[in-house]
């Protein structure tokens, strides 16, 4: 009795479960072959970092920045990665931009080399936090050519994460200068047009180092010394490949897999009832719940679904 009862639950769940995913709003999302897009391959530069630089940091920065654009256009589920061959020699950034067919906008969205710059309140501003916050500093000479590094240092009486600017000789006296100008004011750092960090004012900073702190915990504190080395440290991009897979293959792809998978499936049930009868049936039924949970986790997750996957 209690196995039936058992028995009777899972068939009601996978039951409500198969309709969710007939009829939820919630879609699933496909990669590049299925929903079609644009996929651009370009050859990083590492020829211009300093010989003692790190490049797997100033790639995974770069890797961060363009990742950093590109939602910035709301490209859903887009897939930004770097490797490096070995048989080129060389390190290589792939971007992937499901429902992107236009190569040339897919090309502006991810743009050139990381801008940095710092800015300064305009007149009368002393700290913003409204949604017209970029209009409210005004542009300094002071970009990221002019830092040398960005490290993270700990305090070494509360052993807080902070993260250390240091500047080269140019831009340690224009550092100065703006901060001698805005103290207890915020000073803002951005990088391709957005802020990413904010600090106050406390002094005058000479010497062509300064400390960011916070309440930074390790990772972001480690992930604002990757945006601002990206800046400091720019890795030129070129263009080496591009790949349009159209919406017509993708759909025709997913209808393709979708039937495939069916049929499979159907063949293997019933082989089970077939062949082992009752404990066929069972495992059957089994198979069912479990694609259905599956699925379910994959929309809600969500999985990014692509033709391998659903094979």
């Amino acid at each position: 009795m209690k196995h039936k009862i058992k028995a009777g639950w899972v068939i009601v769940a996978t039951v409500a479960l198969v309709f969710f995913l007939a009829k939820g709003d919630k879609d699933f999302v496909f990669g590049l072959d299925l929903a079609g897009g644009s996929a651009l391959t370009y050859k990083i530069d590492t020829s211009s970092l300093p010989k003692d630089a790190d490049v797997n940091a100033s790639v995974a920065s770069l890797r961060d920045v363009v990742e950093r654009r590109v939602n910035l256009f709301g490209v859903r589920e887009p897939t930004v990665t770097t490797q490096y061959s070995r048989l080129a020699g060389e390190w290589r950034l792939v971007v992937e931009l499901p429902g992107v067919t236009d190569v040339i906008a897919a090309q502006k969205m991810i743009g050139e080399t990381p801008v940095l710059d710092f800015r300064t309140p305009k007149p009368g501003v002393t700290s913003s936090t409204s949604v017209d916050f970029i209009n409210n500093y005004d542009y300094t000479p002071l970009t990221g050519r002019y830092l040398d590094r960005a490290s993270l240092v700990f305090d070494q009486t509360t052993n807080r994460p902070k993260v250390e600017l240091i500047f080269n000789d140019e831009g340690g006296k224009l550092f100065a200068q703006i901060t001698k100008e805005n103290i207890g004011k915020q000073v803002a750092i951005f990088l391709d047009g957005a802020p990413i960090s904010v600090p106050v004012v406390n002094e005058e900073i000479t010497g062509g180092k300064a400390v960011i702190s916070g309440s930074f915990t390790i990772d972001e504190a480690r992930t604002l010394v990757g945006r601002l080395n990206a800046g400091a440290l720019p890795l030129p991009v070129i263009l080496s490949g591009t790949n349009v897979v159209g919406p017509t293959l993708g759909s025709s792809a997913v209808d393709a897999g979708v039937k495939a998978g069916i049929i499979g499936f159907i063949l293997v049930v019933i082989f089970m009832i077939v062949w082992y009868r009752l404990p066929g049936f069972m495992a059957s039924l089994g198979l069912v719940a479990y694609s259905a949970i599956m699925l379910t986790l994959f929309k809600f997750i969500p999985v990014t679904l692509t033709s391998a996957g659903i094979a």
